[in-house]
């Protein structure tokens, strides 16, 4: 039987290069989020800085992690994770930045297909085709005119965005609280 541990995955790359990088606003609202616990992460020994903590108010237990490979390769750290912690697919939740959404929108919704996002599909197959985990999608936008996704996504925010960012980090990691606190439907009421 699963135990009711949560696991919370905020996508993105390493090192100096890619910080504050639309590709790695997922890892931002992990940021978030541990700092309104006053939590900070430890290294592991799957490749992933994590921590467990609860929630503001109690709650079931919750592992925050980012890996510490790139986001192509996401998967193998969730996975010994949600392993040694006993995670059920079903309590896995992953932020990750949304190219089919406006800048600044956030939406919740559960399996689906990955569209493109190479660290989702690294975790589905670390998952064995499961499908079946929690994503909170932080919409970056399309790329202007021609340019190339893969530049784009690995980008700095524009100024204007940026400005705007701190609310939208803020109401991502109000979205993974609520994930964990309430129901999928309850939670998407709320945030859409």
């Amino acid at each position: 039987m699963a135990s009711e541990t949560w696991l919370i995955a905020g996508l993105g790359n390493p090192g100096a290069r890619y910080q504050r990088t639309r590709h790695n606003i997922g890892q931002m609202v992990l940021d978030e989020l541990l700092d309104r616990m006053g939590a900070s992460y430890s290294r592991t020994k799957v490749g992933a800085k994590a921590v467990g903590a609860r929630l503001p108010g109690g709650g079931p237990k919750v592992i925050f992690a980012v890996s510490e490979g790139y986001m192509n390769t996401s998967g193998k750290p969730v996975r010994s994770l949600m392993d040694y912690f006993s995670v059920d697919p079903q309590h896995l939740v992953v932020v990750h930045d949304e190219l089919d959404i406006d800048f600044g929108r956030i939406k919740l919704k559960r399996g689906g297909s990955e569209g493109g996002h190479n660290g989702l599909k690294s975790i589905t197959q670390h998952l064995g085709g499961n499908r079946d985990y929690l994503r909170v999608r932080v919409g970056i936008g399309r790329p202007p005119g021609q340019m190339d996704t893969a530049d784009y996504v690995l980008q700095k925010f524009s100024s204007a965005e940026e400005n705007q960012l701190p609310g939208v980090i803020d109401r991502a990691a109000d979205a993974v609280e609520l994930l964990v606190t309430e129901d999928l439907t309850t939670a998407q009421n709320k945030v859409h």
